[in-house]
């Protein structure tokens, strides 16, 4: 029986590399024989620069910059040949931010605009940018405050990789969508709501590009449709583009089935996130979506997963869910379970079929 673990990261709590580390050892304990193959993944997000550095072998730059709130942070690239890879989590993501200091009308995406400068000035004409997990919403302002980025980066071919295809503004726009998940209260996402829709005036109006509509422009609060508009990138699909980088397609051949998941999965997942991509390259391989927490069941179910297995239960708090060592227990445990109780009986139904 082989099974490929692919998941995401666990935000604030595991690496995509722990959670599939984790998801494994629960596999293993109920069916050691098998061949497990472990696939870390990203959709653009946190871990993402990791991740393909680890894979693609590049080397790995720190550079200081201007975090969230303003002190400064280490964030870094990957660095092969005259490619860099990086992610906007890793200069201005919300893991940076201190829960009691979480407030998006206040964080910076600058960070990300020196982190970019950074690369080009080392030598890269092409950049893989993450988009994803950011604590920001200010459309990209702070990234192009750093000054002579637009001259910079002239020539410089740029691939924004957006973990969700959320436009720039309205009902699922960056602000009224991912504003309360950075700290923003129902004022504070009115208020970051009239400031996107100015912001893309005056993008409209110094680059000629309208981006409120934008497919993308919202991810990583707005900095997909600033550096669109700005830096000339091109916007694409996260994890589609991850799955590409890392030789997904080939994981999976011969593959019985396959093991996705994430912190926490609802209707948003299936905006581009991890799980949804992942499904939607798996042919007619099985996919098993194994997450800290599961709403908008039936959605997720009539997408096409197989099976959907929440490792926290409900009576559990998040605040101690989120705890690394909680959170791969159950996520050990709810592995063990699904082998057990599900991929088990499947593939032993399979064997007798095949013996008839």
């Amino acid at each position: 029986m082989k099974i490929v673990v692919a998941p995401d990261s666990f935000k604030e709590c595991l690496s995509a590399g722990e959670v599939a580390s984790a998801i494994a050892s629960g596999i293993l304990s109920v069916c050691p024989e098998a061949e497990v193959s472990c696939v870390p993944l990203s959709d653009g997000g946190e871990g993402m620069t990791n991740i393909l550095t680890e894979r693609l072998g590049a080397e790995r730059v720190s550079v200081p910059v201007t975090g969230p709130i303003g002190e400064t942070v280490s964030a870094s690239y990957g660095r092969g040949g005259d490619t860099a890879i990086l992610d906007v989590a890793s200069a201005c993501g919300i893991q940076l931010v201190p829960p009691d200091r979480k407030d998006p009308l206040i964080a910076t995406s600058r960070g990300v605009g020196e982190l970019i400068a950074a690369a080009v000035r080392g030598g890269c004409d092409e950049l893989v940018i993450g988009l994803g997990g950011s604590a920001t919403c200010d459309g990209g302002e702070g990234m192009m405050a750093v000054p002579g980025l637009r001259d910079l980066t002239a020539g410089v071919r740029i691939h924004a990789l957006c973990d969700v295809d959320n436009p720039f503004v309205g009902p699922r726009g960056a602000a009224r969508v991912f504003g309360p998940q950075k700290g923003a209260g129902p004022e504070a996402v009115e208020i970051l709501e009239e400031r996107m829709r100015n912001h893309a005036l005056r993008i409209l109006s110094e680059t000629g590009t309208d981006v409120t509509d934008m497919r993308g422009a919202g991810a990583a609060g707005g900095l997909g449709g600033a550096l669109h508009a700005y830096l000339g990138a091109e916007l694409v699909s996260g994890i589609g583009a991850v799955l590409d980088l890392v030789g997904f397609d080939k994981e999976i051949v011969d593959a019985d089935y396959i093991i996705t998941g994430e912190g926490a999965s609802d209707l948003q997942t299936l905006s581009g996130k991890v799980p949804i991509g992942v499904l939607r390259r798996s042919g007619v391989v099985p996919v098993f979506l194994v997450s800290g927490r599961i709403r908008d069941r039936e959605a997720l179910q009539g997408a096409g997963f197989s099976g959907l297995f929440q490792v926290t239960p409900d009576s559990v708090p998040t605040s101690e869910a989120v705890r690394p060592d909680v959170a791969r227990r159950n996520l050990s445990q709810a592995s063990a379970r699904l082998c057990r109780e599900v991929l088990m009986n499947a593939h032993l139904s399979s064997w007798a079929r095949r013996r008839i």
